[in-house]
């Protein structure tokens, strides 16, 4: 056998052109019966009836105020959790600290608990037999079957979101950029917003877009603390169960077409967010060296 004989390269499974037709073919099966299947019966049925049916079942006032809410939950939430995220990603991938390890098992917690079990934990907390109940009573307070209950909840569920987006990414970037940034004199928020928020801004978008798609979404936890008062603290989800239980299915579908629209958008999203890299090619070495020529 000659010596610059080429060595022939064993075959792998993707070289099967049956197979590889075979396993196209089967994901696409799974696809269309448990994603597109579901979302086309959604629309189907909420325009079943006409446009006019649809129209006046989104303007009806519960259903209005039911969106309302939500907005104003994800409004209030989102912010906040996206503030914890960074902080918390900062704190764990920038320092060192006792309790670092703890504290990414705390962030984690959310995904482990069934958000029901959330909701109740919730109840024994803040509800009237709870362990604040009655200070809150006695100031006139009220957190559940409330405003407050529902945000407090929605942020429980969604507070791993950002967090878990941007860790592994600031891990993988290391703490060179800041530790250069602080030596040129720059401040801890300049070193913020000139070196890490640059490479971190499109993993950060990401993690606000998972975060807001679940808190409009969200049910099991929000349908314990929110009392389910129709037209007080029914959010478009916990709206959406009572008009299927009331038997009006064309209107819970027409209701849940909006969370499918706004599934669809997130996916949108999702996809261009992943396009531009999700903050996975930061140009590095460009905050560094404005911090530079400023300190010049």
């Amino acid at each position: 056998m000659s010596a610059t004989a080429k060595i022939k390269r064993p075959p792998r499974v993707g070289d099967n052109p049956l197979f590889r037709t075979i396993l196209i073919a089967v994901v696409l099966v799974v696809t269309a019966l448990f994603i597109v299947a579901p979302l086309a019966v959604i629309g189907f049925h909420a325009f079943s009836q006409g446009w006019r049916f649809y129209a006046a079942t989104i303007a009806h006032p519960d259903t209005l105020h039911a969106i309302m809410l939500t907005v104003v939950t994800a409004l209030i939430a989102v912010p906040i959790n996206t503030a914890f995220g960074i902080a918390a990603a900062w704190a764990i991938t920038k320092f060192d600290f006792p309790g670092r390890r703890l504290l990414l098992v705390v962030i984690e917690i959310p995904f482990s608990i069934s958000p029901i079990v959330a909701g109740v934990a919730y109840l024994f907390v803040y509800g009237l037999q709870g362990l604040f109940g009655e200070i809150l009573a006695d100031a006139d307070v009220k957190i559940l079957f409330a405003l407050p209950g529902i945000v407090l909840a929605s942020m429980f569920v969604t507070a791993p979101f950002v967090a878990r987006e941007l860790i592994p990414l600031m891990q993988a970037q290391g703490r060179d950029l800041e530790e250069a940034a602080t030596s040129l004199g720059a401040s801890g928020w300049r070193t913020f917003f000139s070196v890490t928020l640059p490479n971190i801004r499109w993993a950060l978008l990401y993690g606000v877009v998972l975060c807001n798609a679940r808190v409009m979404g969200e049910f099991g936890a929000v349908s314990v603390v929110s009392g389910n008062i129709r037209g007080q603290t029914n959010t478009l989800p916990l709206h959406i169960e009572l008009l299927y239980h009331d038997y009006q299915t064309a209107g819970a579908f027409a209701a849940a077409s909006i969370l499918a629209l706004l599934a669809v958008v997130t996916l949108v999203a999702k996809v261009a967010l992943e396009r531009r890299g999700a903050g996975r090619r930061p140009a590095l070495a460009a905050p560094v060296a404005v911090l530079t020529e400023n300190a010049k």
